[in-house]
């Protein structure tokens, strides 16, 4: 027997979610189905209220319900130095940190020519836009320690040095091939801490 229409509906959708595959996707169906009326109407609500509350920062593309964000409005941070990260849950795991008291920078992804993602795909010239207007005397490199995140860095360095800014990369403490936004706080500010200029 087949299934009905509308749950694979859902499960088209819900595999497309990030480490879900087929077999996930229609636990998840189901799962939702079995949820009391209020529950699955609260998480529809949910998405729906995300979806038109949050908005991009104008100034570091982290994702918040108000632009600024809060970390590009608060006035006692340090303001000369910018930690550049991939997504807005990189962001989110690195200002966990409380050693850390700069700017951040959400470059949107990082540079993959396998996945036919260059330079222009990102956002590399609103961030030299960025170092050049505010001053910027150092860049903390924190994109993710697999390849393509290795491979962004090294690009931004180049140009960073290029501006005559001091640019540095997280240290160790960071597993190589991982992802920051799985990363704990204390590894994170240990990263920060060690990390060296490029």
């Amino acid at each position: 027997m087949n299934r009905p229409q509308a749950i694979e509906r859902m499960m088209q959708i819900i595999k497309h979610f990030p480490g879900v595959g087929p077999k996930m996707a229609e636990r998840i169906s189901y799962h939702i189905l079995r949820m009391p009326v209020e529950q699955s109407d609260a998480l529809v609500d949910a998405i729906m209220q995300a979806r038109s509350t949050m908005k991009y920062c104008s100034i570091c593309f982290n994702l918040s319900e108000s632009d600024p964000c809060p970390i590009c409005a608060d006035s006692d941070r340090d303001r000369k130095t910018i930690c550049v990260v991939e997504t807005p849950q990189d962001l989110i795991a690195v200002s966990k940190v409380k050693d850390y008291k700069g700017l951040y920078f959400v470059l949107g992804g990082a540079l993959s020519p396998l996945d036919a993602i260059g330079p222009q795909d990102l956002r590399i010239d609103s961030l030299l836009k960025r170092i050049k207007d505010e001053a910027i005397t150092e860049v903390i490199l924190a994109t993710d320690t697999d390849a393509k995140g290795e491979t962004t860095a090294l690009y931004l360095a180049q140009l960073i040095k290029e501006m005559h800014v001091k640019a540095t990369r997280l240290g160790y403490g960071l597993p190589v091939g991982g992802d920051i936004e799985y990363a704990d706080e204390i590894t994170i500010s240990r990263a920060i801490a060690g990390r060296k200029e490029m």
